[in-house]
């Protein structure tokens, strides 16, 4: 009996062990250990599924010295970096490609802007003599009057006074009998023009009034050019004196928009440039307008500089106080350009993989001349023609890093 249960442990054992055999196969002697592309740090000596993402395990084959070395789905690495991702896997981890072309880069720079009025074409009237406010002609802020247009009258008994002083001086010239005689009066006659013309009295005006020879006392403002009466301090009948504010006009047939630039992007602005602006207000609309101003001085606590752009306003859509949503376009001349997805930035570097065909990627480091949009222009490191990995970089980077490929290009 204990021979019998002796045999019967002997052939459950012998069947334990060729099943154990049976799942759990040898480890081929050309492979070193096994690993998970996406964590390399999992070593593992027999195939599986990776213990932190459940993967199924690749082999990573040992290294003969200085000759090739095999990595996981047969990737090979040589003496110039290159390493080998077949084809099929490619595929499998979704890897895309994009050729390296010469072409014309341009990038937007885009900012939010306030518009203003241009205060070259802004007037402010003061009261240059004492008076009353006579009558309001404009009734409020905001009324749009038309060029030469009356806005107030002052009664003022200095102008009254000036008046009367002109019509008896062009009376005296005129009935003077010798050129002695009218040099007196045609002194006294420009001084008087002159205190007309500081007062407001237009050119046109003092004509009139030669022509008329009828005192006045009412000074009449009347608006420089066609614009929107912007304030309008001043009041029916009350007393104003020298210096007293009583009326703005501004044309917002031009109008400034002020944005703001990051210091970083301060480098390709420039006057000159033309600037496309839009508003809420007018979503369908876009204004075109130029730079005219990058003003030098950074705000010390915002690090941006502020750009002046003037922009014809015809209809006066574009009101002071709006917002404005600036676009700036900077065009670069032609350069190599590859997709941004292209490239892996690794802080000290910027990898691109090139498709050498057949599986084989060789990793490149770039100089790169700046991002455009959705591409990056590149001063050196690739060449036209050649075509590279343009997404599943970083699959592409795991495969790599798993025999050391990328190590060995970062030490030549």
């Amino acid at each position: 009996m204990k021979t019998a249960i002796h045999l019967l442990a002997l052939v459950v054992f012998a069947f334990v062990t060729a099943c154990s055999k049976t799942s759990t196969p040898p480890k081929p002697p050309d492979v070193d250990y096994y690993t998970c592309t996406m964590h390399p740090s999992v070593h593992a000596e027999a195939p599986g599924k990776c213990p932190i993402c459940g993967m199924e395990l690749v082999p990573v084959k040992k290294r003969d010295g200085g000759g090739p070395s095999a990595s996981p789905s047969g990737t090979q690495t040589s003496a110039n970096h290159e390493f080998v991702v077949p084809v099929e896997r490619q595929q499998q981890i979704g890897v895309t490609y994009a050729k390296v072309e010469r072409r014309l880069l341009r990038k937007e720079i885009r900012a939010v802007g306030t518009v203003e009025p241009d205060l070259q074409k802004h007037w402010a009237f003061v009261a240059r003599a004492d008076g009353y406010v006579q009558e309001l002609i404009v009734a409020s802020a905001g009324q749009i009057v038309e060029k030469d247009e009356p806005l107030l009258s002052i009664y003022s008994p200095d102008l009254a006074t000036t008046t009367r002083e002109l019509v008896m001086l062009l009376r005296m010239r005129d009935e003077a009998k010798t050129p002695a005689a009218r040099e007196t009066p045609l002194r006294l006659i420009k001084a008087a023009e002159a205190r007309l013309q500081q007062w407001n009295i237009t050119p046109d005006q003092t004509a009139e009034l030669e022509k008329s020879r009828t005192a006045t006392e009412v000074i009449t403002l009347r608006s420089p050019f066609r614009g929107v009466v912007q304030e309008l301090p001043a009041h029916q009948g009350v007393a104003v004196k020298v210096g007293d504010h009583l009326v703005d006009v501004a044309d917002l047939s031009t109008v400034w928009v002020w944005a703001e630039y990051y210091e970083s992007e301060l480098a390709g602005l420039k006057s000159g440039q033309t600037v496309s602006v839009t508003n809420k207000s007018f979503p369908d609309a876009a204004f075109e307008g130029i730079v005219a101003v990058v003003n030098p001085f950074v705000d010390p606590t915002r690090r941006t500089s502020r750009l002046r752009i003037d922009i014809p306003n015809p209809e006066f859509k574009l009101r002071p106080g709006m917002y404005a949503d600036v676009t700036l376009a900077l065009d670069a001349g032609e350069h190599l350009a590859i997709p941004v997805s292209a490239v892996m930035p690794t802080g000290e570097h910027n990898t691109a993989f090139v498709d050498k065909g057949g599986g084989k990627i060789e990793p490149r480091d770039l100089k790169l001349a700046g991002q455009f949009g959705d591409a990056y222009a590149v001063e050196s490191g690739l060449s036209e023609g050649e075509r590279v990995i343009a997404s599943a970089n970083f699959l592409i980077d795991s495969e790599a890093k798993v025999q050391g490929a990328l190590a060995d290009f970062r030490q030549r």
